[in-house]
């Protein structure tokens, strides 16, 4: 993985001194909060329902073992003993006093870790699969471009305040992981007549006004990366909407002027910027790439796998949920669970982070992963370790076998910290977890993605859910909407809203009866994003408002 260099070091510490004193002067009442609010959401600081929150970049998902130990120590002496992981692949501290984020930011600076960015209209967090470097489905590592792009971005002059924040993300599988077409910018590695380049995407976004990204070109030559990304952004930024924060994203953008239009601007500014680049990014990226280079996989029996697997049918269970093909022999990427049935979805406590952190330095070539679902990943694992891993993760409540289940939910954290929200979220996803644990049905239910947000800005994804929730609040009253058919894939596509909405008590009900029809209209082996595909809304609408089409019936 990327190692700071010196010029990183001083940089990140410079950084953190500047804040520190204007924090300092944010306490002694010399700055006003209106005054501060810049300012700290330069350092990704936001001020939440109940105290301030510091969101801290992982990027492209990626980090070793001492850094995921600073992130616990970091929860228990400044905060309240636990991490949230979100689906930008970042980590949130929910509880800081303000007086000690500096020393919070300071702390991070010596692992090689920062804030920067993860706020604010700027180019945020890149983020990339979360099994980059390991899927054996994989053309390349997309993490190395990822770290030019963060490089690239990072306090980039021209690109700190746009009408709007940024956010791209890269593959380098033809499985789409990341969900690249949901992003302002999404990057799919793809080969054309022997040479690397990418399919890019324009435009995604998910909000209130939820769009899948456009093809602006789809082969990108590797080497002309950095100076057309620099054109789109350049194009937004000079023409995208700044009377309207609503219509300011570039999604809105390309609607607005066409995808044959941006993609003339972008080809009129990239034949500018071309010729500026030269060529030193192309040398970054060689030295990024011996960086990310594969870890040295060894050569081991595999019995005691077999043997645990035929043996044990609570180890067979995690096994078959999260544990997925690797691109060396004998080995494998686990996923752990951060979804117990009734936790809160991406929380990990202290306590939890340094087992995974000391399971990676063990048997994962220190290496974790954290997951735009809010899960963790071990991605290089020799099978002959998997039954010690499971036995570790099963006493610390992390060995849940739910990977891609219907209890394996992204949810936003909602009313009960966001001050934007307009429902809760969190309670919600620990209720459908629990109940679905009682009936015992979800290995039977098999791959269902649910999502849900507290309010419309669909930080919870909910838009790309297969089941999508969505939290609003009418007339005083938690009211849930539910869309259908939602996909985060390289097939994406925005759900259908089924109807009304769904008081906070009755969703559970509601939610058992799309998967009673699911499971009473699905072919054999069929998931429920085919069933939905083959059939459509209506059978599940039906099955959701029984008493409208008893009405219609008389």
């Amino acid at each position: 993985m990327y190692q700071y260099s010196e010029f990183d070091t001083d940089f990140i510490a410079s950084r953190n001194a500047q804040f520190r004193a204007q924090v300092e002067r944010r306490l002694d009442g010399s700055l006003t909060e209106d005054e501060f609010k810049p300012l700290r959401l330069m350092n990704g600081l936001y001020l939440q329902l109940h105290a301030y929150m510091l969101r801290v970049a992982i990027p492209y998902g990626t980090l070793n073992s001492a850094q995921m130990h600073v992130l616990a120590d970091i929860s228990e002496k400044w905060d309240k003993g636990y991490g949230h992981f979100t689906t930008r692949q970042n980590i949130q501290y929910n509880w800081p006093e303000l007086k000690d984020v500096p020393d919070m930011l300071d702390a991070l600076g010596k692992v090689g870790m920062h804030a920067i960015q993860t706020s604010g209209n700027t180019i945020r967090n890149v983020t990339a699969d979360h099994f980059a470097g390991a899927a054996a489905d994989e053309i390349a590592d997309p993490r190395p471009v990822a770290e030019l792009i963060r490089q690239w971005s990072t306090d980039h002059p021209e690109f700190q305040f746009m009408p709007r924040k940024f956010k791209i993300a890269i593959t380098g599988s033809p499985n789409d992981r990341a969900v690249t077409r949901a992003h302002d910018i999404g990057l799919r590695m793809v080969e054309k007549d022997g040479l690397a380049g990418f399919e890019v995407l324009v435009g995604g976004g998910l909000g209130r006004t939820p769009m899948i990204g456009k093809v602006i070109t789809d082969f990108l030559p590797q080497e002309d990366l950095l100076p057309y990304l620099e054109a789109i952004v350049s194009v937004w930024n000079q023409i995208g909407r700044r009377d309207n924060k609503y219509k300011a994203r570039i999604k809105i953008t390309v609607h607005e002027h066409g995808i044959d239009e941006i993609r003339r601007l972008v080809e009129e500014r990239f034949a500018i910027l071309k010729g500026t680049f030269s060529g030193i990014d192309q040398q970054k990226l060689a030295e990024y790439k011996s960086q990310f280079a594969a870890p040295e996989f060894v050569q081991k029996s595999e019995a005691t796998f077999k043997d645990a697997y035929h043996r044990d049918p609570v180890f067979r269970a995690w096994a078959d949920t999260n544990i997925t093909a690797h691109k060396a022999d004998g080995y494998s990427i686990v996923s752990i669970s951060l979804k117990k049935h009734g936790a809160t979805p991406g929380d990990a406590s202290a306590i939890q982070m340094r087992l995974m952190a000391d399971l990676a330095k063990r048997f994962g070539h220190d290496e974790l992963r954290i997951s735009h679902e809010q899960n963790v990943i071990l991605p290089h694992v020799h099978k002959s370790d998997l039954p010690s891993i499971h036995a570790a993760l099963r006493a610390q409540d992390l060995a849940t076998a739910n990977i891609g289940l219907i209890s394996d939910i992204i949810a936003c954290p909602g009313m009960d910290y966001c001050a934007l929200a307009t429902a809760r979220s969190i309670p919600i996803a620990q209720e459908i977890a629990t109940r679905f644990d009682e009936l015992k049905l979800e290995h039977e239910i098999g791959n269902l993605k649910i999502k849900i947000s507290g309010c419309i800005n669909a930080c919870g994804h909910h838009h790309v859910g297969h089941i999508g929730i969505l939290g609003l609040d009418r007339a005083g009253v938690e009211n849930y909407q539910i869309t259908l058919g939602g996909d985060h894939t390289e097939t994406a596509k925005v759900g259908d809203r089924a109807g009304p909405g769904f008081a906070a008590e009755d969703l559970i009900p509601a939610i058992e009866r799309i998967v009673d029809a699911y499971l009473n209209i699905r072919l054999e082996g069929e998931e429920f994003i085919a069933t939905y595909r083959r059939l459509g809304m209506a059978p599940f609408k039906a099955a959701l408002y029984p008493e409208a089409q008893a009405a219609n019936a008389a």
